[in-house]
């Protein structure tokens, strides 16, 4: 059965809201950028319009493409500060650094999809973290709330953990496209867009001053980017369905 309410077309950047998106970032530089991300904001007021318009046609909020320009990334493993991790062969964990104005872009289209998303109530209300009021901090007080409760009346809780792990690296693009159709409503240009966005990219690895050939990622999304956590919990909404099917209270957590 289709969604009720549909998503096609994203909508343009603004100047000023391109404006406000270069000042609220932070000044992380990234081996992609020509310049330095503190240099940009100090000439903002010059690139902004350049910046607009890279964003309304190159980045597809008109046109559905994402440009193969801003799929490259460079991996910089990171060593774990983890007790746990001392003597497992796991002991790093990669982190993608993407162009500033790749980020920018994902930003521009992360706030169009929130917005219908949100409005459409089509976001899971029992995802915890990265979803907006619905912090760690409040899933750990209802779970205590519930646990507290159920031990008042008597009753036994069980408490069963899955864990993931390397979740952004299990998204299958084809199957994740489709539930974007099928489940969400997602259609048209803003659908096309996904499609290029998840498309087609690639990363270097850099660690100990070397730097690797260039490697197609044919699934996931890097853990870097900025619409990655939103897509990852689209992604998993069929799980969060089949466990309410058994009448169990559940949690999803990134």
């Amino acid at each position: 059965m289709p969604p009720a309410a549909s998503f096609n077309l994203f909508g343009p950047a603004t100047e000023a809201e391109i404006t406000t998106l270069i000042h609220a970032s932070q000044n992380k530089q990234c081996d992609l950028d020509p310049i330095p991300t503190s240099l940009l904001k100090e000439c903002a007021a010059l690139l902004v319009p350049t910046i607009t318009k890279i964003i309304n046609l190159h980045v597809s909020l008109s046109t559905g493409t994402f440009p193969m320009q801003f799929k490259d990334s460079v991996v910089i493993p990171l060593l774990k500060n983890h007790p746990s991790t001392r003597n497992s062969s796991q002991t790093t964990v990669q982190f993608s650094n993407l162009s500033f104005l790749s980020k920018l872009s994902e930003r521009v289209v992360l706030f169009r999809l929130n917005g219908y998303l949100s409005s459409n109530n089509r976001l899971n209300p029992n995802q915890s973290a990265c979803t907006k009021y619905h912090s760690t901090e409040t899933l750990i007080l209802s779970l205590y709330n519930k646990l507290v409760t159920a031990i008042g009346h008597q009753q036994v809780p069980s408490l069963c953990l899955l864990d993931m792990s390397a979740a952004f690296d299990t998204i299958d693009h084809t199957i994740f496209t489709n539930r974007l159709s099928s489940m969400f409503g997602i259609s048209g240009i803003a659908l096309s867009w996904t499609k290029s966005y998840l498309s087609t990219h690639s990363f270097t690895v850099n660690a100990a001053g070397y730097t690797s050939n260039p490697q197609t990622l044919t699934c996931g999304v890097h853990q870097g980017s900025v619409p990655g956590p939103l897509l990852f919990i689209l992604y998993t909404t069929p799980l969060s369905k089949l466990i309410f099917s058994s009448s169990m209270t559940y949690y999803f957590i990134l």
